[in-house]
């Protein structure tokens, strides 16, 4: 009609445009969420930061953690000890030569955490958060690998250190396996293991040696036998070589676990009235266990000719005589496992001490695993003592 406005219809828009259209409208939500997500990411940790500078997370020991936070810190302990365990080479039978050691470390240094069979663990330690386990009741849950792991590398944030001497998974391996006897014990086992027991005072010679000889007892004995194949006898030994050993663990220039409690802090007059007490007791005897003639053999030729195709030193230059360097020690009568363990140390450079460490380890290098099993079974046998 004229006058009238006709109406249009839209034009119809493009395909394109709708598709725009529609995609539009659909990421808007993927659009917020997103916001979202970034504000998340970057507000949370200001939060977190603002309440641990104004304090408001309480780090008193009087409560524990939440207990959605106890149980998420105990599953990824056990986790992580698990997984880590997993390249730990265990092995299939544990040795039990290093038990009076390990049981004297443990009396020392884990009782007062961990307690000990037939005495109650303090009032103090049953307070402390998270309160350490008692381990005769415990241990079972874990396999031999994951009790190494544990020992050796601690748990952080629980008190848990790490084992003194990283270097020595050999005493680790020890502690393991007093770990598995400690729930057989009972208070007398247990006693009788850890300290020297039967052996207060009747071999001293040495009136006035300093309390510090109540921890030395613990492996060594009062008479300095030592308690184990695996505890080196001291007595008879050198007196200087003792001394300069005691100062070698006490610096860390010698690295050991089970030595570390007891040389720390001790004062240098007090090594020295200990190396003076072990030096004159009665030296060990020959060790009288069955060993193949052919082995003794052996040894004796390395310890007196050496091995000269592989410029391997005579042992008697240095150790047998009277007149050799005071700090080189006897071996006469020494316990085989010990030596053994000990030339193998020397020979992965474990084994520090002494300025002379370095001629040890670059003749043991030279060594096979049956020339060090010679050499030590032969030094065991020998019976002429110190000269």
């Amino acid at each position: 009609m004229p006058g009238s406005r006709v109406r249009r219809s839209p034009k119809p828009s493009s395909a394109s445009d709708e598709k725009d259209a529609i995609n539009r409208v659909k990421d808007q939500p993927i659009m917020i969420r997103l916001k979202h997500v970034v504000f998340g990411a970057v507000g949370l940790p200001v939060i977190v930061l603002l309440g641990a500078w104004i304090g408001f997370f309480n780090v008193g020991a009087s409560s524990g953690h939440w207990k959605v936070t106890a149980l998420f810190l105990q599953l990824a302990m056990r986790s992580a000890v698990r997984t880590y365990a997993l390249a730990v080479d265990a092995p299939k039978t544990l040795d039990r030569r290093g038990l009076p050691a390990a049981a004297g470390h443990f009396a020392r240094g884990c009782a007062i955490c961990h307690g000990e069979p037939g005495e109650p663990r303090s009032p103090a330690v049953m307070r402390m958060l998270p309160q350490p386990p008692n381990l005769a009741l415990t241990v079972g849950d874990w396999t031999d690998a994951q009790l190494f792991r544990i020992v050796k590398h601690g748990i952080r944030f629980t008190g848990m250190p790490a084992w003194p001497a990283r270097d020595r998974d050999d005493e680790v391996w020890a502690m393991v396996a007093f770990l598995r006897e400690l729930p057989k014990l009972d208070a007398n086992e247990f006693r009788a293991l850890a300290f020297d027991a039967g052996q207060a005072t009747g071999g001293e010679r040495e009136p006035a040696a300093p309390a510090a000889l109540a921890d030395c007892r613990r492996c060594h004995g009062s008479d300095g036998q030592g308690r184990g194949d695996l505890v080196p006898a001291l007595a008879g030994q050198k007196q200087a070589y003792l001394f300069a050993s005691l100062h070698a663990f006490a610096s860390g220039d010698r690295t050991s676990g089970f030595m570390a409690l007891p040389v720390t802090g001790v004062d240098p007059a007090d090594l020295a009235a200990l190396a003076r007490h072990f030096a004159a007791q009665r030296p060990l005897s020959a060790d009288r266990d069955q060993v193949p003639a052919e082995m003794v053999n052996k040894g004796q030729q390395i310890a007196e000719i050496g091995i000269p195709e592989r410029n391997v030193p005579a042992c008697s230059g240095c150790h047998i005589g009277s007149d050799k360097n005071p700090i080189y020690p006897h071996l006469d009568g020494q316990h085989a496992a010990y030596l053994e363990r000990q030339l193998k140390l020397f020979r992965s450079e474990n084994r520090g001490g002494t300025q002379f460490w370095r001629i040890m380890a670059t003749a043991a290098q030279r060594l096979t695993d049956d020339d060090i099993r010679a050499v030590s079974a032969y030094f065991s046998k020998r019976s002429e003592g110190p000269q």
